[in-house]
């Protein structure tokens, strides 16, 4: 039996592959060690969603070849740009993430460990429903790495789930490249279905929905309105990308919904919820984005209020179409994200601000800095209790807080 360490960078979706991979190596009675030099086996799942990010991963890949006799890269700049590790001569195998555990295993029978259960990442229960997507944008290099759309079926993720809450789980996070779209590789919308079947099992958890493109959402929008609205366990939050308020960039970036139809979308959400939570992205600076479309987008943040948006300038990704578009300077880029950021910011503020004098249903998800601890309430909202000790307060605890303060980005809570 092999010990191993792994480390994780990006989104949650590639957390949750590596926690199947642990998973599948601690049932097959492999463990884990605190770091790469005692381990036989380093695993370093990476991420190439901008060119920071792939420098990052090369550094990383070349410390650890360093550190351990065996070094596995798998994840999205494994599979987008695997030969770069090849070409700085990092000492590697390149893998899927899928086959991880047999070469870790090394062909060997799997020797279940007595009483295994799921990985969890402390209260949180991390369950990926599906690879891939079903977009084609111009920019992206993902979808070199992820494919098509590959749902397993509704049963064996709510049988997942039910593991991750028999193991003590109280947040589930449902993750993917595009949850929306998941079930249309057989022709169907499953999503909706999914998480009324999660939320079915018998506990007392949370369930948030990942990312969602628009376009995917678009025609199960009031099904999946329905579901938010009649299920308690669901966090009233939907990440719903919308990158841009221009038409015309949107078809630029090969995106497979309209500024109409995500105003759709959001309309249908406010009709059937009192209260929710609207995450999205921007992307600031694409090569065909004018002074006009950047106002564009200014106003349609400013009209649907986002509680939570990431703010991204664009990076041109290799092998993607839009690298060979003629790119705006940097300097363009860098005063439309700052602008952008600035409205986020006063937009932000002014929803948590709207919450002070209030009492919430939280749970407590995780330890904060000092004696704090950060919680979540129905909207999934971020919530700090301090003086944690005195309250005797602890992460996986359903609580009511009276919301006393807020700080931008989140609020400040005491127990009632």
């Amino acid at each position: 039996m092999a010990t191993y360490h792994i480390e994780t960078y990006g989104c949650t979706s590639n957390r949750g592959e590596s926690r199947e991979i642990e998973r599948r190596l601690r049932d097959g009675g492999h463990r884990p060690v605190d770091g790469p030099a005692e381990a036989d086996v380093a695993i370093l799942n990476t991420c190439t969603v901008v060119e920071k990010t792939e420098r990052n991963m090369l550094r990383r890949a070349e410390e650890l070849s360093e550190e351990t006799a065996d070094l596995i890269v798998t994840g999205c700049m494994a599979l987008a740009q695997g030969e770069q590790f090849a070409e700085a001569d990092v000492d590697a195998r390149v893998l899927h993430w899928e086959d991880v555990p047999t070469a870790v295993m090394n062909g060997e029978c799997p020797t279940p460990v007595e009483g295994t259960a799921p990985v969890l990442d402390g209260q949180v229960g991390i369950l990926p429903v599906a690879r891939g997507c079903m977009s084609n944008c111009s920019y992206c290099i993902t979808k070199f790495a992820t494919g098509r759309i590959d749902s397993p079926p509704v049963a064996e993720n709510v049988e997942k789930a039910r593991a991750l809450v028999h193991a003590g789980a109280k947040e589930i996070r449902v993750t993917g490249q595009d949850t929306g779209v998941y079930g249309w590789d057989e022709g169907e919308r499953k999503l909706p279905e999914l998480l009324d079947r999660i939320c079915d099992i018998d506990g007392e958890f949370r369930v948030r929905v990942g990312m969602a493109n628009p376009g995917g959402i678009h025609g199960i929008r009031e099904e999946l309105a329905e579901v938010f609205a009649t299920n308690e366990k669901l966090y009233d939050f939907i990440h719903l990308p919308v990158q841009s308020g221009s038409d015309d960039v949107l078809e630029d970036m090969r995106r497979q919904h309209r500024v109409d139809g995500f105003l759709e979308v959001v309309e249908t959400f406010d009709e059937r919820l009192d209260e929710w939570t609207l995450s999205t992205d921007f992307i600031v600076g694409f090569p065909t984005e004018t002074d006009h479309d950047h106002e564009q987008s200014m106003a349609l943040l400013r009209e649907v209020r986002p509680e939570k948006v990431n703010v991204t300038r664009f990076s041109k990704r290799p092998g993607t179409e839009a690298a060979d578009m003629k790119g705006l300077g940097g300097q363009t880029k860098k005063d439309r994200s700052k602008e952008m950021s600035a409205a986020k910011r006063e937009i932000v503020g002014e929803a948590y601000a709207s919450m002070v004098g209030s009492e919430r249903r939280v749970l407590v998800v995780e330890e904060g800095t000092g004696d704090s601890v950060k919680c979540r309430d129905g909207a999934y909202r971020q919530i700090i209790v301090q003086h944690a000790d005195d309250y005797g307060v602890e992460p996986g605890e359903f609580l009511d807080v009276e919301v006393t303060g807020e700080n931008t980005m989140y609020a400040f809570g005491e127990p009632v």
